[in-house]
């Protein structure tokens, strides 16, 4: 285990080596004894348009290294989130997967097994991505039974072919199909790109199609309000669930997408109703965004904020 944040150090954002949230590097699953641990997933061979999103795991943790590593401080609520968790050593970061470049088969094993490895010791997995082909390995590495929660401007069902399987497009094909996933749930469903098949399909599998129309006739609790409470659940979030003027760094960025408030609070509705037991964060493209890092910024936002909210749902009575 070794210690990012240094002694008698200033540690502005600019310095040191990048770990989430400054969080202490582990690289020796065996001795982890956090709850919680950030893995980044380098891949983006699943996306069939434009490359660019194997380099948001780097940049996602640049960016959350402008937050302190003892949290931060909701003005709104009037609440401290994360004060000792990463202090603590309950948050850590265990570096990248080992991607092997052009074979997408080993490199979704190797995820696959360092989550298994993670869930056996009890730890909470969260993924950054790379593109959303690595939600399928991911959640492939679980074996208890689990609602799985999708935010996305697609619904990301397509057709498994034998010329085709494991491309960003395909993830809830697979996923759906896991014996442990009791239900899934697909939230900001709203591109034109989406064939007339897969929403019939992934309707047909018993999951729940929440488009943008039905979300704004409720409000973001009614998300977690229609799942059993008390219950495990992972939570997979496409950047692109979010309006594409907020996601200039997204290959897929759509119109007409949640704003930052809408999806916050339907996760932290997710947080207080649900055991979270992992999640991942997918679909920035760092050489696409802006010069201030605007979407790898609000990557990071978005896993710190719904952070703080999982472990302030723990610690309650």
């Amino acid at each position: 285990m070794t210690n990012m944040r240094g002694i008698h150090r200033t540690n502005r954002a600019f310095t040191g080596i990048p770990t989430f949230l400054r969080s202490d590097l582990c690289t020796d699953l065996e001795a982890i004894a956090a709850d919680m641990a950030v893995f980044g997933v380098p891949l983006d061979e699943g996306s069939p348009f434009l490359p660019g999103a194997r380099f948001a795991p780097r940049s996602i943790r640049e960016h959350s290294m402008r937050f302190a590593a003892t949290g931060f401080f909701d003005v709104e609520r009037q609440q401290h989130y994360l004060a000792t968790e990463i202090t603590g050593g309950r948050i850590v970061d265990i570096g990248d997967v080992d991607v092997l470049p052009t074979n997408i088969g080993q490199t979704a094993a190797n995820v696959t097994a360092l989550v298994a490895a993670l869930r056996a010791r009890g730890v909470m997995p969260v993924g950054i991505g790379g593109d959303h082909s690595v939600s399928f390995p991911i959640l492939r590495g679980f074996d208890e039974p689990l609602h799985v929660v999708q935010f996305d401007a697609h619904l990301d069902y397509a057709p498994v072919t034998p010329e085709l399987q494991y491309t960003n497009g395909q993830p809830f094909r697979h996923i759906s199909g896991l014996p442990h996933v009791k239900s899934v749930t697909q939230v900001g469903i709203r591109s034109l790109r989406v064939r007339p098949a897969e929403f019939a399909d992934t309707r047909a599998a018993g999951n729940r199609v929440v488009t943008m129309g039905d979300f704004r006739r409720g409000v973001p609790a009614d998300i977690a309000a229609g799942l059993p409470a008390g219950e495990k659940c992972y939570v997979s979030i496409d950047i692109d669930a979010l309006d594409m003027s907020l996601t200039p760094g997204c290959v897929s960025a759509e119109p007409n997408g949640l704003m930052y408030a809408e999806l916050r609070d339907a996760l932290i509705a997710l947080a207080e109703r649900m055991e979270i037991v992992g999640f991942d964060l997918v679909e920035v493209c760092p050489p696409l965004d802006v010069g201030t890092g605007v979407t790898s910024y609000l990557g990071a936002h978005v896993m710190v904020e719904f952070m703080g909210h999982i472990f302030a749902n723990r610690s309650k009575p």
